[in-house]
């Protein structure tokens, strides 16, 4: 379909896939083996500048917004979804920065991020507090000109690759959320360390970590914003990236259709391509349509995040739950249509379909987006 598109838009949509065609396809699986994290891929994204797509050009970033920050993601994702993250990981620790972060953080931080030398990572999720974001422990308490943070954070992508961690902390407990405070703290900073890699049904070339603080401290100057907005500056971090994550999901799931399309007019059974099988026919059509809502509810919302607009939280959710829950559909039918073969990992659709499951889980829960969107629909009702 016709999205309308830019011309830059699609000169990067065309840049994305060509390195997803000639760099990512022929080394996925082995990454996927390996479990290893994908510098070399990262090192041809710099040198492709799609690092900087959605950082505005003051910060050496090309001056594009979300949509090009999900065309990219979209097209990596459809070779692999977990040598993805090293770009979408990192697109999600820079959103703290880009949107609440000072002039001076912007410009010591933005250019090397655009540039692919520095990953960035987000730091939220603990041990009891992954939906339930208000339960955090990890704390930072004000020493002077400096902030001592405390406490760990779990299931980090990126953790231990990314040179700069954006982390949620609380600074006054007794005021609930409204006493947490988000930082900038380097890698080096003393105080600061890494959990083992973590070993994951999916995604697994991409970096999975604990991140442990004990008495970090961490500049006062890289506090974002100002002490208690915190998890105003998650919840709006998590606007404008879920769209992002909603274009891995479809990436995804374009990647298994492809697969999936293409084997059924190869595998000949009962003397004829199954692509003639009714049966086979119908999944086709189920698989393409979805995926096509999918991609036409996500570029709508990344129009709507890049336009401006104030809320955009019930919008994110549905393309974030909507797309995860097709790449998971999407992906089972494909490893269906190949029967047996695609149950083996000499066959590529079983990786996508392990690859898809986190989909549903990380940035929000879908169960948690459905509440999102339930309570933006209700608020808006009692309105009208």
């Amino acid at each position: 379909m016709d999205y309308l598109l830019t011309e830059q838009q699609v000169m990067i949509r065309d840049l994305a896939r060509k390195v997803a065609d000639e760099k990512i396809r022929p080394v996925a699986a082995k990454y996927d083996e390996t479990e290893e994290f994908a510098w070399e891929i990262v090192k041809v994204l710099s040198d492709s500048d799609l690092f900087g797509i959605y950082i505005p050009e003051p910060y050496g970033g090309l001056g594009g917004g979300v949509m090009e920050m999900c065309l990219v993601a979209e097209e990596l994702s459809r070779a692999c979804g977990a040598i993805a993250l090293g770009f979408a990981g990192t697109a999600l620790g820079t959103y703290p920065i880009l949107l609440y972060g000072s002039e001076e953080q912007k410009k010591k931080y933005l250019p090397d991020i655009a540039r692919g030398k520095r990953l960035a990572a987000f730091c939220i999720t603990e041990a009891e507090a992954g939906s339930d974001a208000g339960s955090i422990k990890t704390n930072a308490r004000k020493d002077g000109d400096y902030y001592i943070l405390n406490g760990t954070k779990q299931w980090i992508t990126n953790a231990g690759e990314a040179e700069v961690y954006t982390v949620i902390a609380m600074t006054n407990k007794a005021k609930g959320a409204r006493g947490a405070s988000a930082f900038i703290v380097e890698k080096g900073t003393k105080g600061l360390e890494f959990g083992q890699k973590e070993k994951k049904l999916g995604i697994r070339a991409s970096a999975t970590r604990e991140v442990i603080f004990t008495d970090c401290r961490v500049p006062k100057e890289n506090i974002i914003s100002k002490e208690g907005m915190g998890f105003i500056v998650a919840m709006k971090t998590f606007d404008n990236s879920r769209p992002g994550v909603a274009a891995q999901a479809l990436g995804i799931a374009q990647g298994a259709f492809d697969h999936a399309l293409e084997y059924s007019r190869k595998r000949v059974q009962f003397g004829v391509p199954i692509s003639s099988f009714q049966a086979i026919q119908h999944m086709l059509a189920d698989m393409a349509t979805q995926i096509e809502a999918a991609r036409a509810l996500i570029y709508a919302t990344a129009r709507m995040v890049d336009s401006g607009a104030k809320s955009i939280s019930k919008e994110s959710a549905m393309a974030k739950v909507y797309a995860s829950d097709v790449a998971m559909k999407v992906t089972v039918d494909a490893v269906q249509i190949f029967g047996g073969y695609g149950y083996m990992r000499e066959y590529p659709v079983e990786k996508y379909m392990r690859d898809a499951k986190i989909t549903q889980i990380y940035e929000g829960t879908n169960q948690i987006q459905r509440n999102i969107i339930a309570a933006n629909l209700i608020k808006e009702s009692i309105k009208q």
